[in-house]
């Protein structure tokens, strides 16, 4: 399938952290003292299209979760532009933009509307956001009396009903026990088929296979190929 609308445009992306061995003074602070600074992303150029289902692939500490925290508006690129076209909805951090006094429901509106929603769409859907969270009588009590479990199926309840255009999602495949596990991902299975941009890290090959026409692979920080899903198999053939 042909795409010819960017919603995602990357153009010489770097990302780059400085790393403090110890503790500074604020001498040291200003002085650049026992720090050393680490290259995330190297000059990465890629452009994703409208309704596109891309997995990004590479080995651990490639730069895989930092390129999507960029795409997701996290973190901001070092050097170089990204644009993005559409809402966004990050299914990396589920339990940000929460707040622990809120009680669920309150929490619902909170996340809702930091995700973009209007009150009256979150209100014309709460009823099934509720449902899919299944949390039980745990939805009026605050978020402090929850467990870390249960946190995130309510933000994944949230996320996946904010009609995103373009969801981000990095190894939070599916959450919570077997049952919810089994209802994340027909809901995932679902998006996937609804002609969203969907930009997804996985070790999960065999889900990106199914899922996913484009595959990108990385590797320490920079594209290393960029092409259709048969790059699985050459990865796991160790030909990249």
């Amino acid at each position: 399938m042909k795409y010819h609308t960017p919603a995602v445009t990357l153009d010489h992306v770097w990302k780059q952290y400085t790393i403090h061995h110890e503790k500074p003074t604020i001498v040291e602070t200003f002085m650049n003292g026992r720090t050393e600074t680490f290259v995330a992303l190297r000059n990465i150029t890629l452009s994703f299209e409208e309704g596109e289902k891309v997995g990004i692939i590479g080995p651990n500490g490639s730069g895989k979760t930092t390129l999507l925290k960029l795409i997701a508006g996290i973190t901001a690129p070092t050097r170089g532009t990204l644009t993005a076209r559409g809402k966004i909805v990050s299914l990396i951090d589920l339990e940000a933009g929460f707040h622990t006094d809120l009680t669920g429901i309150e929490n619902i509106y909170l996340n809702g509307m930091l995700l973009g929603m209007k009150k009256s769409d979150i209100a014309k859907k709460i009823g099934r956001i509720i449902r899919f969270a299944d949390i039980g009588r745990f939805i009026d009590a605050p978020l402090f009396t929850y467990s870390n479990g249960m946190t995130l199926r309510l933000g994944f309840a949230v996320a996946v009903h904010a009609d995103p255009d373009i969801i981000i999602i990095d190894e939070q495949l599916s959450v919570g026990d077997h049952d919810f596990r089994k209802k994340s991902e027909s809901k995932l299975k679902e998006l996937f088929r609804a002609g969203k941009t969907i930009i997804v890290v996985s070790h999960e090959l065999e889900f990106l296979n199914k899922n996913c026409e484009r595959i990108i692979v990385l590797r320490h920080g920079q594209v290393v190929a960029d092409g259709p899903k048969n790059l699985i198999r050459a990865y796991q053939k160790k030909a990249l």
